[in-house]
């Protein structure tokens, strides 16, 4: 016979079923103004049955509780009971279980929407996506109308879990098939399953989804949301951001994600102009200033830069909204809250760090060591001391600038590998390579089999012409992170470069892009190894695509290249030229340029 449970026990269970009970039942008073006492329906058989349920669950018997649970559920038709046995078993991971709770649930009580939404959500858990139909539909049906669009939205999100992406987005359309044209729910429909088309990689479908649902209301935002998911691998969604954005040009924060975008593609002409814009509408709201500085910035336009960044740093000083939503503005936290990821105070920290930078590239080395002199944030303070570092190398003085970080006090292990990696960072700056690599090579004995250490040595070694030493970190990173995708495209490339071993430099580059599909730099390294190999036609096409996809000015030099080899000189120099008009001071473009003796 079992010990007898200990009053603590019975106790704890006693509380936990009176709050669970008449939270379901709703048994506590609404308001003062209610006219009658509600009563719970809780009986002596009913709290007995819940009492010995709770009382086997703590003390670890979750299989006894849950039919214990289930047992009361199915004889009072329940809800509140139903969920509860429901949320034992999946307490206890017992998804089948949970599963038989959730149908019972529904035999008792067919017109439940919990009961409805938890059986989607466990099928879906379950591996049972197939099996979801029936009572998706259910669930939708039986919504209130003004709760369905809100229902709707979330289910794409739930179908994101399903293994097999597509089988998922062909269920949720058959699903949502009577509310694609409603006008009610036609745009929440449409979007929904835009993105479940969007996750099984079908962006075609899901472009054609985002432009129906944008067709029947011009102002929603759902649409330009998943325009953005789309870009910059679909070029067709940007119609729908820039049509909701004339439509609602009021949505800062919509305006703010489509620079994000244009940013992340490196369209910073682009994204500067609509930056532009928000500070012309509204010039009181500081993020869209940082944002600019920071492009300004990117762009190697110190004044500007400057320019932007002070008026950031003048209106958090004096109190103004950090960010805004679409729906207005919205006060953030104050300041100083420095030890805040993402805080003002951190913003501020960065704001006053680019303004250094941007004081150091007009050698104004005195405003820049003012703007640093601002900065008050031991977690920065090795990045503070590298921007000085930085300085101290432009001025020649490179010796001092290395010292000044070996300087910068170790509190923990990760400190001495920053200081190391922040040294390399600033010898690879002054172009010093060699020494860096030495700087990389200490390091990795200090740590070794470090990851990113390896890589970043490897780099330096491919700039000394170390290749043999390049190759065995390469192949040693490969080794102890196998889905090491920069890796992969690093040897293959450096081998693409050099018109070595170019049969297998396309093996290391394709097995990069599986590990990353679509990744714009790697299909660059393949466009350029099939270049090296004399096929044109196939460099040209995934060039096209990857400088389509990211603009970015090492990719302008290689499909220059091809278009030159080509006989199309004229596209060849509008490439280049775009190239140059975001990165004037680029490398590879510059080699390219000079190397072919063509003037732009």
């Amino acid at each position: 016979m079992p010990a007898p449970f200990s009053r603590s026990t019975r106790v704890r269970a006693l509380a936990a079923v009176l709050a669970w009970f008449a939270f379901g039942h709703g048994a506590c008073a609404q308001s003062s103004r209610a006219a009658q006492v509600e009563n719970s329906g809780l009986d002596a058989a009913l709290f007995y049955q819940l009492l010995i349920g709770e009382i086997e669950l703590r003390s670890g018997e979750a299989g006894t509780a849950y039919q214990v649970l289930l047992d009361a559920a199915r004889r009072t038709k329940s809800e509140p009971v139903f969920r509860r046995a429901t949320d034992v078993a999946l307490q206890a991971r017992a998804g089948d279980q949970a599963l038989a709770a959730v149908l019972a649930w529904r035999t008792a009580l067919p017109e439940s929407t919990d009961a409805l939404r938890y059986q989607v959500q466990l099928l879906v858990a379950l591996n049972r996506s197939g099996e979801t139909l029936e009572p998706l539909a259910t669930l939708l049906r039986i919504t209130p109308a003004e709760q369905r669009p809100a229902l709707i939205g979330s289910l794409s999100r739930l179908f994101a879990r399903a293994p097999d992406r597509k089988a998922a987005a062909e269920l949720l359309g058959k699903a949502l098939q009577p509310y694609l044209e409603a006008p009610e729910t036609r745009t929440a429909a449409n979007v929904a399953l835009g993105h479940s088309w969007l996750a099984a990689l079908d962006s075609a479908k899901a472009l054609e989804l985002a432009q129906r649902a944008q067709a029947a209301d011009r102002s929603a935002d759902g649409p330009a949301l998943l325009a953005l998911e789309l870009l910059p691998g679909t070029p067709a969604a940007e119609g729908i951001v820039t049509a909701y954005l004339q439509a609602k040009p009021e949505d800062t924060s919509m305006r703010l994600l489509y620079v994000r975008s244009l940013a992340g593609s490196q369209r910073y002409v682009d994204a500067t102009g609509q930056l532009e814009l928000l500070t012309q509408r509204d010039p009181t709201v500081a993020a869209p200033w940082l944002t600019l500085g920071a492009l300004q910035l990117e762009m190697h336009r110190p004044a500007q830069a400057i320019a932007a960044l002070q008026n950031y740093v003048r209106l958090i000083e004096g109190g103004s909204p950090v960010s805004i939503g679409s729906a207005g503005a919205r006060p953030e936290a104050a300041d100083g809250d420095e030890a805040t990821p993402g805080s003002p105070g951190q913003a501020l920290t960065q704001a006053w760090l680019m303004l250094a930078q941007a004081a150091e590239e007009q050698r104004d080395f005195a405003a820049a060591e003012g703007w640093l002199a601002r900065i008050d944030s031991p977690p920065r303070a090795l990045e503070v001391q590298l921007r000085r570092a930085s300085m101290l190398a432009r001025q020649g003085r490179l010796a001092d600038a290395r010292e000044s970080i070996r300087r910068v006090p170790e509190q923990t292990q990760a400190d001495g590998r920053a200081k190391l990696l922040a040294e390399a960072q600033l010898l690879r700056d002054q172009k010093a390579w060699a020494e860096a690599e030495k700087v990389l090579a200490q390091a990795n004995q200090r740590y070794p089999d470090d990851v990113d250490l390896l890589y970043e040595q490897a780099m330096m070694a491919e700039k000394v012409d170390h290749l043999d030493e390049m190759e065995r970190l390469l192949r040693r990173v490969i080794e102890l992170k196998p889905d090491h995708h920069h890796a992969y495209n690093a040897l293959g490339y450096s081998l693409a470069e050099r018109k070595l071993r170019l049969p297998e430099a396309r093996t290391l580059i394709k097995k990069a892009l599986e590990l990353s599909p679509g990744e714009p730099f790697i299909t660059d390294s393949l466009g350029w190894v099939e270049y090296r190999l004399g096929n044109r036609d196939e460099a040209l096409r995934l060039l096209r695509g990857a400088y389509q996809s990211r603009p970015d000015p090492e990719i302008a030099a290689h499909l220059g290249e091809v278009l030159w080899a080509s006989g199309q000189a004229e596209e060849a120099r509008r490439v280049w030229r775009e190239g140059r008009a975001r990165d004037a001071a680029n490398d590879v473009l510059k080699e390219t340029l000079a190397r072919l003796r063509v003037e732009l």
